[in-house]
């Protein structure tokens, strides 16, 4: 993995709480808690936007979708491995 070093200015009282569960070996060391927390809350934000653009389907939008995935699948169902 490609890794790069930065600088983080972090609120005391959380770096407390970050280095118990460090010593409590919920997490290897504070760089690592640190990565998996801003993975978590990037991919947080990718899926509340994939969510409001979900919303902004109408229904009739996700049946055309469906009909389209339908046929596709029908067309090909010919084509799968047999069981």
């Amino acid at each position: 993995m490609n890794v790069d070093k930065v600088t983080i200015s972090i609120d005391a009282d959380i770096l407390k709480k970050l280095d118990r569960m460090v010593r409590a070996k919920v997490f290897p060391n504070r760089s690592r808690a640190i990565q998996d927390a801003v993975s978590e809350k990037l991919n947080r934000i990718d899926k509340s936007r994939l969510d409001r653009e979900l919303d902004k389907l109408t229904k009739a939008d996700v049946k055309i979708e469906k009909a389209l995935a339908d046929e596709g699948l029908a067309s090909e169902v010919d084509q799968w491995p047999p069981y």
